[in-house]
């Protein structure tokens, strides 16, 4: 089985139940309106706008974008980007890809142009399907992008060089393309990314994605009347396969497309959501906005909703006591995963393991783990060591790079670069990251981009970003930086000069320190890790 037989078997048993709801709390009425939809626009009372999808007319949708690849001249093979927000278009248009035989290359919404073009040559991707959030970054990356011959676009405002998306599937066929798919053929194009800059390109086949609505439905039990609340974005891996549990029990699920805690609230309570998953800001602001008498629990339907689940980075315990002192009748759940493992479900703690909180869990369904030393030789109980996942969700290969896949890939093992420990009764807790990958709310920085960037500025003369503990956000990136001999800066320069990246990127601590560096040349950054993130869980333990 492939996944969109799952799509075409929903279509089938339950062609006019919801599949999807995008709700946009932030949109216009003239927002809403410029999208181009045959189903039904509501606005609620409340201003907040709201769109809905059957299971038949998101088969069709895809059927139809299918089809208007087909006139353009895709191939089984060919590479198609998507770069969108989430909306009530992206999946149709993910399934659309899938069912030509060629591959969906999901873009990260937050990439520069550079970090755009970059991508787009590394997967080959020939069409490219974008919306009008990225309209001036894609006109920047474009004289960059040959490989690209066609662009789509969806929403309004459409550039001249882009064929509209809702416009032409409108007349492209409903029927599904004969295009037989097996579980080896290549389905997705993922990016990941360590410490040495742009991502890496992870190419997964069919049956990861299959392998993973089979986890995902066996951990978190979906079931038909189930309602799953997304919110993070969907060209992450972790939230299309959270996703997929609905996908694979026919069940209906809730794009929110923002996260103030009282516009999650709205969505569980007017959508009557069961299921929600959270990162950790999200909780902490919910939790806060609690406290406050912000978000006043009696406004809202609540009784309904069953499962709070996390993952995406580390979650502090002493959040999830506190969320279930507010939710005593919640169940909880963390998952762990990598993009390189079909994200999250490699691990997973599971519902009836709170007494191990703290832990990321066990092995996952169908996957095995393991913890071994740098011989990749298992090591005893409690002793740290690196984490190695085996499982059907596990990548084919970095595309286009062997180099990279041989590290990584090893005797059928995934090596994760996560350094861990095992107890006595199997439960596994990550202790360090080999990679300087900070993880901030959720969303992966890379040291080198934003060192690269810092190195510009005159006045600098070396600099080096480390991650550090931030209990809201789990990590926050902190800049070391060594002035130039002689010059004397100013934490107000390094926040106006870093004005020119984007804001989730930039430090949010500046350090005016000497970046040490080994006989080799490279930042010793074990010891600046060493050195601040101590004194930085001084600051916060004192401050408390």
């Amino acid at each position: 089985m492939v996944i969109t037989e799952l799509l075409e078997r929903n279509a089938k048993l339950w062609p006019d139940e919801i599949a999807l709801v995008e709700i946009n709390p932030a949109a216009q009425p003239e927002e809403t309106m410029t999208w181009r939809e045959a189903n039904l626009i509501e606005s609620s009372p409340n201003g907040r706008y709201r769109r809905e999808m059957s299971w038949k007319e998101f088969d069709v949708k895809a059927n139809r974008f299918a089809n208007l690849l087909f006139t353009r001249g895709v191939k089984r093979g060919d590479k198609v980007g998507i770069l969108l927000m989430n909306c009530l278009e992206w999946l149709p248009i993910y399934f659309g890809i899938l069912k030509t035989g060629a591959l969906a290359v999901p873009m990260n919404y937050r990439y520069s142009a550079d970090e755009i073009s970059y991508c787009v040559d590394l997967a080959d991707v020939s069409f490219l399907v974008f919306g009008p959030e990225f309209i001036d970054r894609v006109n920047t990356a474009k004289a960059d992008m040959p490989k690209v011959g066609q662009y789509f676009f969806v929403g309004a405002g459409r550039p001249d060089y882009a064929d509209s998306y809702d416009e032409l599937t409108r007349y492209c066929s409903s029927t599904a393309p004969a295009v037989f798919l097996e579980e080896e053929d290549n389905a997705a194009i993922y990016f990941s990314s360590g410490t040495t800059g742009f991502p890496k390109a992870i190419l997964h086949a069919h049956k990861a994605l299959i392998a993973s609505a089979m986890v995902e439905q066996n951990h978190h039990s979906q079931q038909h009347d189930d309602v799953f609340v997304c919110i993070p974005p969907l060209y992450h891996t972790g939230a299309k396969m959270h996703w997929f549990g609905s996908l694979y029990s026919g069940s209906k699920a809730v794009l929110l497309r923002g996260v103030k805690p009282e516009w999650i609230f709205q969505a569980i309570s007017e959508e009557k959501a069961t299921i929600i998953w959270l990162l950790v800001p999200w909780v902490q602001d919910i939790l806060d906005s609690i406290d406050r008498g912000d978000l006043k629990l009696e406004d809202y339907r609540l009784d309904q909703l069953r499962l709070m689940h996390i993952g995406a980075q580390p979650v502090p315990p002493s959040l999830v006591r506190r969320w279930l002192k507010v939710f005593p009748h919640h169940q909880y759940d963390v998952n762990y995963g990598l993009s390189e493992s079909i994200g999250p479900g490699a691990v997973h703690l599971g519902v009836e393991n709170l007494h191990k909180l703290g832990a990321i869990g066990k092995a996952g369904y169908m996957w095995k783990t393991r913890v071994v030393d740098e011989n990749g030789t298992d090591v005893p109980a409690g002793e740290v060591g690196e984490l190695i996942l085996q499982g059907p969700g596990v990548m084919k290969c970095y595309y286009k790079n062997p180099e990279a896949s041989a590290e990584s890939l090893k005797d059928g093992w995934l090596y994760t670069g996560d350094m861990a420990k095992m107890d006595e009764d199997g439960f596994i807790y990550l202790v360090d990251r080999k990679k300087d990958v900070i993880i901030t709310g959720g969303e992966n920085l890379y040291p080198v981009q934003i060192e690269d960037f810092l190195r510009a500025y005159p006045k600098i003369k070396d600099v080096a970003v480390i991650g550090l503990p931030h209990e809201r956000l789990g990590e926050i990136a902190a800049a070391i930086i060594e002035p130039v001999e002689g010059q004397t800066i100013t934490e107000e320069e390094i926040e106006k000069f870093c004005e020119g990246m984007p804001r989730y990127k930039r430090p949010r601590k500046i350090i005016f320190a000497e970046v040490p560096r080994n006989p080799t040349g490279k930042i010793e950054k074990p010891k600046l890790r060493e050195r601040y993130c101590a004194v930085r869980l001084v600051e916060a333990q004192t401050t408390k």
